[in-house]
């Protein structure tokens, strides 16, 4: 797999240039309005056109009926749709068939059963997400910071493409690349100088980052 680094939760113009200027390969729209990084249909329809050609755009819900990922799709056309909530197998496989667009599935982890969890959707989603799972009580199924013990992904080799997520940022993405294999990662949180407010010289140092780990690890680099 070809590494990937995915910033999500953008929305504004200029952080929205700050990842595409630093590199990333996704840049993520989230469509949840208890999130401080919600946008509006507008907003994501303007924002989708400065990025379409540049990266991979990802739109984020959190189970979605048909009706929202209509109206999702024909204002930001993404090419990837992040499934972030309790969705199974078999509605994340019917979204990418209806919508034809490629399915990211987000999986909570906190214990090895989780990623165990992981393989049903192996023959339903394109990507797969491994995230922290949210706190009792959290109002967010992601985004809230908090990483994961990383050793419970060191075996981890899926068919399918995945990335790592939960708790990264600049300064220990290397070393949760190092730790899992990963050869993709998504931050949010990370890269935020407040709840919702991206941060565009916390973005760019979170690009270079990984990507140097990814070199280093394709070097066979510790």
């Amino acid at each position: 797999m070809t590494p990937l680094v995915k910033i999500c939760g953008l929305r504004t113009p200029a952080t929205l240039e700050a990842a595409l200027a630093a590199g990333a390969d996704m840049v993520g729209f989230v469509f949840f309005p208890k999130s401080p990084r919600h946008v509006g249909l507008e907003t994501a329809r303007a924002l989708g056109a400065r990025a379409r050609g540049r990266a991979r755009i990802v739109a984020l819900t959190v189970d979605p009926d048909d009706s929202l990922l209509a109206n999702v799709v024909e204002a930001l056309d993404p090419d990837v749709l992040q499934l972030h909530g309790r969705e199974r197998p078999d509605r994340v496989a019917a979204i990418g068939a209806r919508f034809g667009r490629a399915t990211l599935k987000a999986i909570g982890v906190a214990a090895p059963e989780d990623l165990d969890a992981a393989a049903a959707y192996e023959g339903a989603a394109d990507f797969l997400l491994i995230d922290a799972k949210p706190p009792k009580g959290a109002a967010l199924p992601g985004g809230n910071g908090l990483p994961f013990d990383w050793r419970l992904a060191r075996d981890f080799a899926p068919t399918r493409p995945w990335l790592l997520s939960g708790g990264l940022g600049p300064d220990n993405v290397a070393a949760a690349i190092r730790a899992t294999g990963a050869r993709g990662v998504d931050v949010s949180s990370g890269v935020e100088r407040a709840p919702g407010v991206k941060d565009e010289t916390k973005i760019a140092a979170f690009v270079a980052a990984a990507r140097k780990a990814f070199a280093r690890a394709a070097q066979g680099v510790e």
